[in-house]
């Protein structure tokens, strides 16, 4: 199905960065576009923190809300669907969904967050957001001075355990196998009682997400509250690169201050583009990648 309304901005993922971004151009009275297949990173996690008006609440409801309140803007509208390919166009860009529908704007913004690689092992998947975490000011909080874990190795291991040694003195860092910190490293872990174990990870055990402990390849367990881990993760969105956006030597899609993609009239925002991982992040930068789409179709039209 071919639609050929013109919008003045298609945003790539409905979440928190793109419905803050389609908040300030709705507010500009531009025509826009928001693409969402419904699959939100944070989906399992059951509550968000460390957001001003916001902490406590379920994502879900953020979202939920976020979503009503940007819709009331007349020149806004929401289309559920997978965006899967893009292309240039004499008058901007062209992006088609999963289900064969193409929609056409003078610019593009990627709000689509990354897809998280963690181990493929048992209790992984289900704990992940819940009691398997990435971020310690997302929710350390709510597990400080309880057993925690650090799933990690080398300076990484390092560099996020002297981090969480702040929420609880009672942390362990595993190495998965052997590790590779430094003597010098282990030298000041050991001085802050931060322990090593070096056993391979079997799987999680678990109640309805809920750690109970690591199981290891030789059957042994340790308790454990919670687990932090830095899991690899690819974009979620591959449009970006097919439209030769350029990416980071982390993987993120590189932006500059105004969230300009290397392509002319491209923008990304939120978790795509930053190591920053929280619903506040992602709203401040949706908000003010809105406000420079916007000052540039000015520019480009008042002269």
């Amino acid at each position: 199905m071919e639609q050929q309304l013109q919008y003045d901005v298609i945003i790539v993922g409905g979440s928190y960065a793109g419905l803050s971004a389609a908040m300030a151009l709705g507010r500009s009275l531009r025509k826009v576009l928001i693409i969402d297949s419904g699959r939100p990173c944070n989906r399992q996690t059951p509550h968000s923190h460390n957001f001003l008006t916001q902490d406590g609440q379920k994502p879900g409801q953020i979202a939920a809300v976020s979503r009503q309140q940007a819709l009331a803007y007349p020149t806004i509208r929401f289309h559920e669907g997978l965006a899967i390919a893009g292309e240039q166009t004499e008058q901007g860009f062209l992006v088609r969904t999963q289900a064969g529908e193409s929609f056409h704007s003078k610019k593009l913004l990627f709000t689509t967050g990354i897809s998280d690689q963690l181990p493929e092992r048992p209790g992984f998947a289900e704990c992940w957001g819940i009691s398997l975490l990435h971020c310690p000011y997302c929710h350390g909080y709510e597990v400080n001075g309880q057993a925690l874990g650090l799933i990690a190795d080398g300076e990484l291991a390092f560099e996020m355990g002297r981090l969480l040694h702040q929420w609880s003195p009672n942390l362990t860092i595993f190495t998965n196998g052997p590790s590779s910190i430094t003597e010098e490293r282990l030298a000041l872990l050991e001085k802050y009682q931060v322990r090593i174990v070096e056993k391979q990870i079997d799987h999680i055990r678990h109640q309805q997400g809920q750690l109970e402990a690591l199981v290891f390849t030789d059957s042994s367990t340790h308790p454990l509250k919670a687990a932090f881990i830095r899991a690899g993760f690819v974009q979620h969105c591959s449009i970006p690169e097919q439209l030769g956006c350029a990416l980071t030597e982390h993987g993120y899609i590189s932006v500059d201050d105004f969230h300009k993609t290397s392509c002319y009239g491209v923008y990304a925002a939120g978790d795509c583009c930053s190591m920053f991982r929280a619903v506040s992040n992602a709203v401040a930068a949706g908000s003010k990648a809105g406000a420079a789409i916007n000052l540039e179709l000015i520019r480009e039209a008042f002269q």
